[in-house]
């Protein structure tokens, strides 16, 4: 017996019954291709193959109810607040931001200890007042954190590093450690 009531069952080709989507994904229909395909709604990542409960997506980035981070924060002129502990006031561009945060995460890629290379870097040059502790974030859930900022970080899997994301408060890199 069904937990869903009055939902006709898929089959397969086979006439075997087509298991339900994991957890957090929908199907949509692309108009420009005409065809199906899945979307991921916590992450945003979408394919045309129907996921299964053992897509690594699912397991690593929807399924924690919280997760616990390490960022590192480079602000600019634009930011939500161009100052920091570092500078009173951040003159930089955008681009230069990145710039600065390509040379770190290539400098971190290199390491043979990626996450204290990270937690050295934040300590010395993160904009954040979380260079005090590393740049540690500590666990966070869900809706805490800006949604850039949220979705790449529920992304990574525990002991990844995330290419560069750009919030209102700046770019980051972010390591999620659990």
């Amino acid at each position: 017996m069904s937990d869903e009531p009055n939902v006709k069952k898929q089959k397969n080709n086979d006439g075997s019954a087509v298991p339900p989507l994991p957890k957090g994904w929908e199907k949509r229909m692309s108009t420009s291709r005409g065809r199906e395909y899945y979307i991921n709604r916590a992450t945003g990542q979408s394919q045309w193959t129907r996921p299964t409960p053992s897509d690594k997506s699912e397991e690593t980035s929807s399924s924690p109810s919280s997760v616990h981070c390490y960022h590192l924060l480079v602000k600019h002129r634009d930011s939500r607040r161009p100052s920091s502990w570092r500078s009173e006031k951040i003159t930089r561009t955008k681009d230069e931001a990145i710039d600065i945060l390509k040379k770190y995460r290539d400098e971190i890629e290199q390491s043979t200890d990626k996450l204290e290379t990270f937690m050295k870097l934040a300590s010395e040059y993160s904009d954040c007042s979380s260079a005090k502790r590393k740049g540690d974030l500590g666990f966070f859930e869900r809706n805490r954190m800006e949604r850039p900022f949220e979705n790449a970080s529920y992304a990574l899997r525990v002991g990844e590093m995330s290419d560069i994301v750009e919030t209102n408060s700046g770019v980051h890199i972010i390591y999620r450690v659990a």
